[in-house]
């Protein structure tokens, strides 16, 4: 029987641990025969996770899509197709060169089928329900082109956290709510229109990071109506070998988006205004990432200026705290953090402890039969 409300990640994650009956669907589709969602899962140094991803997929209660996978030049091409064999009746797979996440999900978005695109990373896991809930929202208000959701987030495939936790949302997803990172919408999450998407221009194959932040504010800013649920339908893994794992690299991609829609969108003046604040505050931002990183390697003069940086633009008395400890006690505010560090971490742990022990952690298996020899990066 599968989950038909998980108020709780614990009993999704319960159920995706402990397996469940596949619906029934046609998985032999004729060559150009339609579906209502197309499911794009761009595939690079994947065949570590893939597997837990398409099964994930494959075990929706909603079952009117298709999946297409999209090698972009990945260097463990032979494990990955190994992995892929079992499922290669069930999903449509195309390779080429490396372009990058934003070169891989254009081609799985022109090649798709579908009337909304359903994206999902190699490395993240959806919960049984997640397409039918996504496609509820759609279907009661078809004037929308994009939804998203939270997601449950994992270390070391344990419960640590959800993003919207994390990331509070605004009521209200539009250019503005975007801009000002009031809105974030997790790019597993995300079903949107097929042509709302080639619309607006697809992903910009420049970015390596953030390619998803610009495009949903382009699909904004041309008004197309986004709108998300509460209720958290995916695992999203976080990584420390990731493009999203270096905060300072993602705020400043972030940043060049920034710059990119203030030069190529015709914005207002109050809009242009705002671009100009968050990127002076995601400048700041970057400085209090430098300052801690510069604190905990013992750099006290080059934390101190940081973190003075980010205390003249951010209005925060953390900050200015900060400032007077590297001041008089750089050594005993170094030990400090390190300690509230500490305490963090372990009240995540403590908050996420009951769907952690319902949980091995995140036992979908790879498939015995295609075990790698030697290990996977």
């Amino acid at each position: 029987m599968f989950v038909k409300n998980t108020g709780s990640p614990a009993a999704a994650a319960r159920h995706l641990a402990h397996g469940g009956v596949r619906p029934q669907r046609d998985d032999s589709q004729s060559e150009g025969e339609s579906v209502l969602v197309s499911v794009v899962i761009p595939a690079y140094q994947a065949a570590r996770y893939i597997a837990q991803a398409l099964d994930s997929v494959l075990t929706q209660t909603y079952v009117d899509f298709e999946v297409l996978v999209i090698n972009d030049g990945s260097p463990d091409t032979d494990l990955l197709e190994q992995v892929l064999q079992p499922y290669l009746a069930s999903i449509r797979y195309f390779k080429q060169e490396n372009r990058g996440p934003s070169g891989a999900r254009n081609t799985g978005i022109l090649q798709a089928r579908g009337k909304y695109v359903a994206f999902l990373d190699s490395d993240d896991v959806w919960f049984p329900i997640h397409l039918a809930s996504q496609m509820a929202l759609l279907q009661k208000d078809p004037a929308l082109g994009l939804v998203y959701g939270d997601s449950v987030l994992l270390k070391n495939d344990v419960p640590v956290d959800h993003a919207f936790g994390r990331e509070p949302q605004a009521s209200e997803v539009t250019f503005e709510s975007l801009l000002r990172w009031n809105c974030t919408v997790g790019t597993s999450t995300t079903v949107a229109s097929r042509q709302a998407l080639i619309d607006a221009g697809l992903f910009d194959e420049q970015f390596m990071r953030c390619e998803d932040f610009d495009l949903w504010l382009r699909m904004a800013f041309r008004g197309v109506a986004m709108d998300y649920s509460r209720d958290a339908t995916i695992f999203h893994r976080l990584t420390s070998d990731g493009l999203a794992a270096d905060p300072a690299r993602m705020r400043l991609a972030r940043i060049e988006v920034y710059e990119k829609i203030a030069a190529k969108l015709p914005v207002s003046d109050a809009q242009e205004k705002l671009i100009r604040s968050m990127i002076e505050k995601t400048e700041a931002f970057c400085q209090v990432v430098l300052a801690k990183k510069f604190l905990q390697e013992g750099e006290y003069s080059r934390a101190l200026d940081a973190a003075k940086r980010a205390s003249d633009v951010l209005d925060d008395w953390r900050l200015r705290v900060a400032v007077f400890g590297l001041r008089r006690f750089p050594r005993s505010l170094r030990h400090s953090h390190r300690a509230y560090e500490q305490m963090m971490d372990l009240r995540n742990r403590i908050g996420w402890g009951n769907s952690a022990r319902n949980l091995k952690p995140l036992s979908l298996e790879p498939r015995p039969e295609v075990r790698p020899t030697e290990p996977v990066l």
